[in-house]
């Protein structure tokens, strides 16, 4: 995680411009309307936002899976317990993450605009 960490900073580590040396969007002196803005102190919430969204989506994909292999009788009454607390464990292992980092689960559920949320309800 440091090594990705690291390489997101170096990454990102651009100094930003001044509206000036921008160039016009139509070439005719206008000032460019947007900059792309880092903040080298948000870097790794962010990317951790970013990888604990990933991870959640999987998670949540995993759990409705795991729900309809025992609807359909897939898995033995061992198997059940076994996958039940693993998603427990996780789940509780996502929390602690996400106050480690002062993120709630609500903050992982990205926006997609006109498709909506990313995760479900």
């Amino acid at each position: 995680m440091r090594e990705v960490r690291e390489a997101a900073e170096r990454a990102l580590s651009l100094l930003p411009a001044r509206p000036d040396d921008m160039p016009s969007p139509t070439g005719r002196g206008r000032r460019a309307v947007g900059r792309l803005r880092t903040d080298p102190e948000t870097v790794e919430r962010d990317l951790v936002k970013l990888v604990l969204t990933i991870v959640e989506l999987l998670r949540q994909l995993m759990e409705r899976q795991a729900l309809h292999r025992v609807d359909r009788g897939d898995l033995t009454e061992e198997q059940e317990e076994r996958l039940g607390l693993t998603l427990m464990i996780l789940h509780d292992r996502m929390t602690e993450l996400c106050d480690r980092y002062g993120l709630t689960m609500e903050d992982l559920n990205l926006d997609l605009g006109p498709l909506g949320p990313l995760l479900p309800p």
